[in-house]
């Protein structure tokens, strides 16, 4: 049985970052990345919104708050230092009527408690003086978001990775584990066997899963798996925005948004739309009218047949229709009492942003032993 110093399971860009920084942390240790897929990056981290969020949306004091703030000043320094493409655009976080003004102070406080004291109240003028085609009675800015190319990230974190000794092993699945003298043993659905000190379970919308095949793991540590899809839409013209354009939040999720990508191309979404298969990542017609009023309430000058079905992405969520919003969960050996075992569940949005902060935590939990 061949053997490893360690293994990240999952090459989405919080698997990519995890394992980039357990490699650079111990020098001349032998890690892999193992990924099901036949490329990296191809679930739920190539079908997002790819913003770095400033941290405004989460409650004070949890890792969502503190890893998407400090992660965005990580991801923002990396990219300019690595030529990955992208912008500081700035977003509007728009009231459209004149009930919806108390959320966007609620939101506006929320920021400030989590150290985004960039975070203003404008006025409707002021916002349609920035964007002339916006409709709105009162709106926030946020100059710290911005969006980034997530595939080019991606490649510059398995490059790092590589160059620092590690694999990246794609077409394999890994189905079980067991604890061993010297580690875990892997269990792949081909067959084949592999043994390792330490492993984390980054595997996303799988997390919950593999965790319950991780044999000593008691099943009470492991969360409930829910899939909230996401469908976009995409723009087949020109948008006449230079920044994000946001609602007010819902409850699972921060409402149909227009967001550019990096050739200011725009595309609006997600909704949500809890489904109960991972794999259904069809965007219907169906939803095209919910999104053309969702838009129109703050773009009224939407043309008729603009928007085009795009794409869906499942959101791996660790709380339910109804539940209030999971914080993101890393379960290191303090938690669960199994020596060389990290778990991250639920690593939903801002998980693209938080992604090297995360790593960061993950290196500490690992190699120290506590979050």
């Amino acid at each position: 049985m061949d053997q490893v110093d360690g293994v990240v399971i999952g090459a989405g860009v919080v698997g990519l970052a995890v394992a980039r920084a357990l490699c650079l942390a111990q020098p001349g240790a032998q890690w892999l990345i193992l990924e099901q897929a036949g490329a990296i990056g191809t679930g739920t981290s190539s079908r997002n919104s790819e913003v770095i969020h400033a941290g405004i949306y989460y409650p004070q004091g949890s890792r969502k708050a503190r890893w998407c703030v400090q992660g965005r000043d990580m991801l923002y320094a990396y990219a300019a230092e690595r030529g990955v493409p992208h912008r500081r655009c700035g977003k509007l976080m728009v009231a459209t009527d004149e009930g919806q003004i108390p959320g966007l102070l609620a939101l506006r406080d929320k920021a400030h408690a989590n150290g985004v004291t960039d975070v203003v109240l404008i006025s409707a003028d002021q916002a349609r003086t920035m964007e002339p085609a916006l409709s709105c009675v009162a709106a926030l800015h946020s100059p710290s978001t911005g969006i980034v190319d997530s595939h080019a990230f991606m490649l510059s974190l398995q490059g790092d990775f590589e160059n620092a000794g590690g694999t990246v092993v794609c077409h394999v699945q890994v189905v079980s584990a067991h604890v061993h003298p010297q580690g875990w043993v892997l269990h792949m659905a081909d067959g084949t066997e592999l043994l390792t000190r330490q492993m984390v379970n980054s595997a996303g919308l799988s997390a919950p899963a593999l965790a319950r095949q991780c044999q000593g793991l008691d099943a009470a540590q492991v969360p409930t798996a829910f899939f909230a899809k996401g469908n976009y839409f995409t723009l087949g013209m020109r948008a006449p925005f230079s920044r994000l354009i946001y609602p007010v939040p819902e409850a699972a999720g921060l409402g149909v948004h227009l967001t550019l990508d990096m050739g200011g191309q725009a595309k609006f979404g997600p909704d949500v739309q809890w489904v109960d298969d991972p794999e259904d990542l069809v965007v219907s017609r169906d939803h095209e009218a919910a999104f053309y009023q969702a838009v129109r309430a703050y773009w009224p000058d939407l043309p008729d047949g603009a928007l085009q079905p795009g794409y869906a992405g499942i959101r791996p969520k660790i709380s339910g229709p109804g539940q209030a919003a999971a914080d993101f969960v890393l379960q290191g050996p303090s938690d669960h009492g199994l020596p060389g075992l990290a778990n991250l569940f639920g690593i939903e949005s801002p998980g693209l942003t938080s992604s090297l902060a995360i790593a960061q935590a993950v290196v500490h939990s690992t190699l120290v032993g506590q979050v």
